[in-house]
């Protein structure tokens, strides 16, 4: 009940005091639980909820941001080759695609983690897939039918030149080497927003 009141009022009180004390402060909270179903089941008290959730950022996972992996995963190899292994440049072609293909069930800690090991283990100038472990594919939905393999990759091309030009259209559409209608035409086909 002080927690809540103090959410609610911002005021503490000294131990053993009897003033109220205004507080400014701001209580930031991170969860990767979801909390609306804890709170359905029980598991979470509402009105702490609603005292906490004045703002709320939804982060989406990092497998659930197109792009967003290879640009982290290229930060952490400049981060942690000068810290660790001067000699590496870069990632090379299949470690990029890897990356991209990669499911990321452990979101950016198993990224920055893999990348660090690989740069560590690292033999050349340039981390490889090898290096990050990430050579069998298991990230890839092996998809046997054509057709569906090409809307696929489709897909995933027009949502990593969206993301790289900020959702800009006419960059995108340059990026994917098609005029700014033909990109128009393929997001409604796929049913991608813009």
């Amino acid at each position: 009940m002080k927690l809540l009141r103090f959410l609610q009022e911002r005021v503490i009180e000294r131990l053993g005091g009897r003033q109220p004390i205004a507080v400014d402060c701001r209580i930031v909270c991170a969860t990767h639980q979801n909390l609306e179903a804890m709170i359905a089941d029980g598991r979470f008290r509402e009105d702490l909820y609603y005292r906490l959730a004045e703002i709320v950022i939804r982060i989406p996972a990092l497998a659930e941001r197109a792009g967003d992996a290879v640009l982290l995963a290229r930060h952490f190899v400049v981060r942690y080759a000068r810290e660790l292994n001067p000699q590496v440049k870069g990632l090379a072609a299949d470690a990029i695609a890897a990356i991209d293909e990669w499911a990321w069930p452990g979101n950016v800690r198993e990224l920055e983690n893999r990348v660090k090991r690989a740069v560590i283990l690292a033999d050349g100038k340039l981390v490889s897939a090898a290096d990050l472990d990430l050579v069998d594919g298991e990230g890839a939905e092996g998809v046997i039918n054509l057709r569906a393999a090409r809307e696929a990759a489709d897909q995933q091309a027009i949502r990593r030149a969206l993301t790289r030009a900020d959702g800009n259209i006419s960059g995108a559409a340059r990026m994917l080497g098609v005029s700014r209608p033909t990109l128009y035409d393929l997001m409604k086909s796929y049913n991608l927003q813009g």
